[in-house]
């Protein structure tokens, strides 16, 4: 993913067949913030190939700019309000709910943030080895890049389910690979990354979705057992 034109194309329609198959699954409406990410993070994929086309002269610069600033919607300020807003809903009963609604109110200012940012300032895209680096003109990057982050990831890592809690340690992992590795394609590097774990958010939403769901279940069978019982 993120090394040409025709990778992005591939990766987000099988990325986008992972978001389809997420939502087909739903059975809670909590669960949808959360499981419409993978077709998110699919189409994101599907507007990068499209940057290419435009890093690439294959298109014009209408439709590169109209691609590159989409592009940035969606990795800017629709990412870090999603996810902790998404697991504040999908785990409304887990304790810690507290810390996640505060995740949730950073990731929100953080997207408001960048939302200005994207909004006021023009998008620009370069090859950078086989990756894209895209340059915003973002103030105060380093405290923003921290927010979004400790938002999107923390919020998984203290959802209090255990699929998501796979979901946040992966995607930590791959905003450390991606800013370790790719530096300046830290975005395009990271969102390629966190697409790939799209498949643990399948296995999520097949689940009841309930944090102590079967710790629940188990307490419930010796009460009902004792119920059955002599009186």
């Amino acid at each position: 993913m993120c090394w040409s034109a025709e990778a992005d194309l591939v990766a987000g329609v099988v990325v986008s067949g992972f978001g389809l198959a997420c939502l087909a699954q739903v059975r809670r409406a909590g669960q949808l913030p959360l499981a419409a990410l993978p077709l998110v993070l699919g189409v994101h994929q599907l507007i990068e190939s499209a940057v290419w086309l435009g890093v690439d002269g294959r298109i014009g610069p209408g439709p590169a700019q109209w691609a590159r600033t989409a592009w940035a919607v969606i990795a800017l300020p629709l990412l870090p309000a999603l996810v902790p807003v998404g697991v504040l809903r999908a785990v409304p009963g887990a304790p810690g709910r507290g810390r996640r609604t505060a995740l949730a109110v950073l990731g929100v200012l953080v997207a408001a943030a960048l939302a200005v940012a994207v909004a006021t300032h023009p998008v620009t895209a370069e090859a950078d080895g086989h990756a894209l680096s895209y340059a915003v003109g973002v103030p105060y990057a380093p405290v923003l890049i921290a927010g979004y982050l400790l938002a999107a990831v923390g919020s998984l890592l203290l959802s209090g389910d255990r699929v998501l809690r796979l979901l946040g340690v992966l995607t930590g992992a791959g905003a450390l690979a991606g800013a370790l590795l790719w530096r300046l394609a830290f975005a395009s590097a990271w969102c390629a990354l966190a697409a790939l774990v799209s498949v643990v958010l399948l296995r999520w939403v097949r689940q009841d979705g309930r944090p102590g769901a079967a710790l629940l279940s188990a307490r419930r069978v010796p009460g009902r057992a004792g119920r059955s019982g002599p009186r």
